[in-house]
């Protein structure tokens, strides 16, 4: 079976000790494929080595993530996406969107430089990965402004409900990120995806964070997308083999991964 880690930071500094174990470790267990979105300037060395590293394995992403945007950098950061993008060596703009839980005073600049990113993707043809955090209706907003068919991507550790589920199901080009807070006991997120198809979901870690139930509150690592993934067939009542198959087939076609396999 091989599995698609979708979004994970293994440049940060908590893998700094043992980043390329990490990365051997994951692929031991079948999790071929690493996506790696981008937060700011600051990481996309470390990001771009670690995917010099493990060429066939790693793939960057290039993004602002919101929790990063501020009235005195955001300006230069967007630079920084725009011209590292002319390069042509992303697969996606990642991570990008909007963050009310820390800081709400800066919400229109962080509306801003989504919607700047946003055109972007469009502009170099390349899948969106969207942060939501305390922010559905700001982000959604933007989202169904801009959406067309030329705009298509992945709404990163997906917590709401059946609700907010389906309507990104209905934007035509959107999928869920399925991520550590399915195992959570209490998240209710198990009762939403119970409701919606597997064509509609793929895997993702956001490893050094969110670890699966049993290692949550530890670090977490690519290779517990298997812990995922089993909670996802318990709960669907398929097996895990099932799950893999349609979760790698959904991110390869999201990402276009099969190019880029082909490439390396």
């Amino acid at each position: 079976m091989k599995f698609i880690d979708t979004h994970s930071h293994l440049y940060s500094n908590k893998f700094d000790e043992d980043r390329q174990l990490v990365v051997k470790n994951a692929l031991k267990l079948g999790v071929e494929t690493i996506l790696l979105p981008n937060i700011s300037s600051k990481y996309t060395n470390k990001m771009l080595n670690l995917c010099h590293l493990f060429p066939k394995n790693c793939f960057p992403m290039m993004g602002l993530h919101p929790c990063y945007v501020t009235k005195e950098n955001y300006e230069t950061e967007i630079l920084h996406v725009d011209s590292e993008l002319e390069k042509g060596t992303y697969i996606a703009l990642g991570e990008i969107g909007i963050d009310l839980h820390w800081d709400k005073s800066n919400l229109e600049i962080q509306k801003v430089a989504f919607e700047h990113q946003i055109k972007l993707a469009k502009k170099y043809n390349l899948p969106i990965a969207i942060h939501i955090r305390e922010s559905f209706n700001e982000a959604f907003e933007i989202i169904v402004k801009h959406n067309d068919d030329n705009l298509n991507g992945v709404f990163h550790c997906f917590t709401g409900d059946l609700t907010q589920a389906n309507e990104i199901i209905n934007l035509g080009g959107f999928y869920l990120g399925i991520g550590g807070v399915l195992t959570f006991k209490n998240s209710g997120l198990a009762a939403t995806i119970q409701n919606l198809p597997l064509k509609h979901l793929i895997l993702e870690t956001d490893s050094p964070y969110l670890s699966p139930t049993p290692y949550r509150g530890k670090r977490n690592e690519s290779k517990y997308i298997l812990n995922i993934a089993e909670k996802l067939a318990e709960i669907k009542n398929v097996s895990l083999e099932e799950i893999a198959n349609i979760t790698t087939k959904n991110s390869k076609k999201l990402f276009k991964l099969q190019t880029l396999y082909q490439k390396t």
